[in-house]
């Protein structure tokens, strides 16, 4: 990921207390992480950045669409998103990222790059199976799902056909089971 000025906050120059960042991202933003899971994406990010005397506090939320394929029909759709993160700044000896929620930054750097932290946020808010509402509520209408239709109203006339054929034989050994 290169990094962009866009994502970058020079927190030096902030006087301390509450500042807010919004950001518009689309797919451009995950080309760059060479993520290409979305046809298309519109996603508003909100940024609270609280600046203290001895540590940063970053409030992220997100709201928009992605555009994804639906996992059963293949159709593509708009599927609506949100969430939020939280993420605490402190300064330390040596850069550290390994706890999700706290980043250790060396004394004396002045930046910040918060685009790895809204990428992450917004690919774990897509949920692990995407179904089409169209498959949900029954609207959805695709050659798929009439070809389904046709072939399954086809397998019932074959079965309810398959009972008026019942050889007699067959009919008179049941009537002896009944007889009992």
């Amino acid at each position: 990921m290169s990094k962009t000025k866009e994502f970058l906050i020079p927190f030096v120059g902030l006087k301390l207390g509450k500042h807010h960042f919004e950001y518009q991202i689309n797919n451009k933003f995950f080309k760059d992480f060479e993520y290409e899971e979305f046809q298309n994406s519109d996603i508003k990010v909100n940024l609270l950045f609280d600046k203290k005397s001895n540590m940063l506090e970053l409030e992220f939320k997100h709201k928009g669409t992605v555009n994804v394929p639906c996992d059963l029909t293949g159709e593509d759709f708009d599927l609506p998103i949100k969430g939020k993160m939280k993420l605490i700044v402190r300064f330390g000896e040596e850069f550290n990222d390994d706890n999700e929620e706290l980043l250790i930054l060396p004394h004396g750097e002045h930046e910040v790059d918060v685009a790895q932290y809204i990428y992450e946020m917004i690919a774990l808010s897509v949920p692990q199976k995407r179904i089409h509402p169209g498959v949900k509520d029954g609207t959805l209408q695709t050659e798929a799902l009439t070809k389904l239709n046709e072939l399954s109203v086809k397998e019932q006339k074959e079965e309810s056909k398959q009972e008026e054929d019942i050889d007699p034989r067959w009919e008179k050994l049941k009537k002896l089971l009944t007889d009992k």
